[in-house]
């Protein structure tokens, strides 16, 4: 049997620390105020995955394909004049698939001053895919989002989250700014690469702060939504108000096909009801990263 070809608990400490070791959380870059002598950060975000999640899936059937189409024909409608009400920038995670289906959806992003960064090209499971084809794809997703948006995107989300061998050399050799996939902390921090300091800021995600969990529905699958929607408005008014009491960031994770739905939306705006009585910095994930690394000296 090959090292490679060995049970985890076979492994030597060479190997399990080899793995730990190769993408990591690095300097915390918590800043000691934010702009404004706001009391806190908060980072909406939108995942605008529309119909490639089917189509991904090789699922071409107009069913499927719907359900992504609602996202774009009635969420993000919803969802911007939302935003443009509360006066609440967002980032719009796009795969560039997305982009060409709903170029006017860009467009219309920019010109309400969000921000619109990386998502994939086809919201591609990239751990299942060979390097250079993951590279291919990233890079001409950022060629297409330039094109769309006129702005080349300085960050990324990866497709469902996944970060694979890869990610991080690709989205270093792309010149990024931030990554929003990882994990490691509520706050913002800076990504080691086999313990390197890359100067790369990680704006970090949680499935908790994330509405497809708890909303998903799928006929053939386990996948279920048994959360109340307001059920769900508790837990991220909790997540929000330590944010709080600690002057630290709330960032969330949302999709329009997802959240946009009318008892799902009425959380967000809920959301945003409650911390409209408290002085905060809202920002796109740019600016965050910006800021954070400016006053960090990083």
């Amino acid at each position: 049997m090959s090292a490679t070809e060995r049970e985890p608990w076979q492994w030597d400490e060479a190997t399990w620390r080899g793995h730990v070791g190769a993408v990591r959380a690095g300097r915390p870059l918590r800043p000691a105020r934010w702009p404004g002598g706001a009391r806190a950060a908060v980072a909406l975000s939108f995942d605008s995955d529309h119909e490639t999640i089917p189509l991904r899936n090789d699922e071409t059937q107009p069913g499927k394909l719907s359900q992504g189409e609602y996202g774009s024909r009635t969420g993000v409608p919803r969802i911007l004049r939302l935003l443009r009400d509360r006066s609440v920038p967002a980032t719009f995670f796009m795969p560039a698939v997305s982009g060409l289906l709903h170029p006017e959806e860009v467009r219309a992003y920019v010109e309400d001053g969000h921000e619109v960064a990386l998502h994939g090209w086809i919201h591609e499971r990239n751990m299942q895919l060979a390097g250079a084809d993951e590279r291919e794809l990233t890079f001409r997703a950022a060629d297409t989002l330039e094109t769309l948006s006129g702005k080349r995107p300085v960050g990324i989300r990866t497709p469902s989250w996944d970060f694979s061998d890869n990610t991080l050399a690709i989205s270093r050799e792309l010149g990024l700014l931030y990554d929003s996939s990882l994990m490691a902390d509520d706050e913002p921090y800076e990504i080691l690469d086999h313990g390197e300091p890359t100067g790369m800021v990680e704006i970090p995600v949680e499935w908790i702060r994330d509405d497809a969990p708890y909303f998903t529905m799928d006929r053939y699958t386990s996948s279920r939504p048994y959360t109340p929607p307001r059920g769900v408005l508790s837990l991220w008014r909790d997540e929000f108000d330590l944010a709080l009491e600690e002057g630290g960031l709330f960032q969330l994770t949302m999709h329009p096909h997802v959240v946009g739905h009318r008892s799902r939306f009425a959380v967000l705006r809920e959301l945003l009801d409650h911390m409209g009585q408290y002085d905060l910095w809202y920002a796109t994930h740019e600016q965050l990263a910006q800021y954070v690394k400016r006053e960090c000296g990083l």
